[in-house]
């Protein structure tokens, strides 16, 4: 087994120590200052030594960031602290050059709502007004599923949104799995902060960056899933399709009623079933 680089584990602890800082600066926690922040740089390059008679030197090469893992959020954790996490990360992904899909995004669209419902849609990638806004789903197969999540009964605002990719991949093409994978450890941060109940999956690349299944959309939607062994995901057609293909709705909305059923809820007109 090949030795570890030692540049790359300074660069991840640099990169941990400083989301560790700007998450103190924030929650107003006793540690380094802001005007400290600007030095917490993982290193450019280190200072070559002197090289041993008869070893070859390798050329340095710098790596790309690594993708740190995501810290464990222990079940006490305040609100307050979820949210200042949530918005540390979010700083981290605009910044974040770690696959291909940053040379040519405009902004990244990291997420929309709260998730106080306990409810999280989650789907592909941005596209072009989800590039240009910084936003996810606020193009046309965004104003459907905002109809869908009125239809269920909730308010735009409480549903969290989120993509597996927060870049857009050019001309909205399904995003690589190695691009998932680069991005996934963001995706799974957000939903351990979060903690949804259910979670919709938008899509065959949602399913497959959230589960790690493939086998298409068709054959996998209305059958519930579980993310982490114990989340409840299920899995439907994304609101794109829909817009190509309008005699899907029906399945879809098949799908969201029993999301709503699973939350305890009931779809807006339907009478209580609870003695009065």
């Amino acid at each position: 087994m090949s030795e570890p680089d030692p540049l790359e584990e300074l660069s991840a602890l640099t990169a941990a120590l400083r989301v560790h800082a700007e998450l103190c600066a924030l929650s107003g926690a006793a540690g380094l200052e802001p005007a400290a922040l600007s030095s917490l740089r993982p290193p450019a390059a280190v200072e070559a030594a002197p090289p041993t008679p008869g070893v070859a030197v390798r050329a340095h090469v710098e790596p790309p960031a690594p993708a740190s893992p995501a810290p464990h959020v222990a079940p006490s954790a305040s609100g307050g602290e979820r949210r200042v996490r949530l918005e540390v990360l979010s700083r981290e992904v605009a910044s974040c050059t770690r696959c291909e899909l940053h040379r040519e995004r405009t902004h990244t669209a990291f997420a929309r709502g709260t998730g106080t419902s306990g409810l999280c849609f989650v789907g592909e990638g941005p596209g072009a007004e989800e590039d240009a806004q910084g936003i996810p789903f606020v193009g046309k197969a965004g104003q459907l599923l905002d109809r869908m999540i009125a239809a269920m009964g909730f308010d735009r605002d409480e549903v969290y949104v989120c993509n597996v990719v927060k870049c857009r991949p050019p001309n909205n093409r399904k995003p690589q799995p190695d691009e998932m994978a680069t991005c996934r450890p963001y995706l799974v941060e957000q939903l351990e902060l979060l903690e949804p109940k259910v979670i919709v999956a938008l899509g065959a690349s949602a399913v497959e960056g959230l589960l790690g299944i493939t086998g298409g959309i068709t054959r996998l939607r209305g059958n519930w899933r579980l993310y982490n062994g114990r989340i409840a995901v299920m899995p439907t057609f994304h609101p794109a399709y829909l817009l190509r293909t309008p005699e899907a709705k029906r399945e879809v909305w098949n799908d969201l009623k029993e999301v709503v059923k699973h939350l305890g809820r009931t779809l807006p007109g339907t009478p209580s079933t609870e003695s009065s």
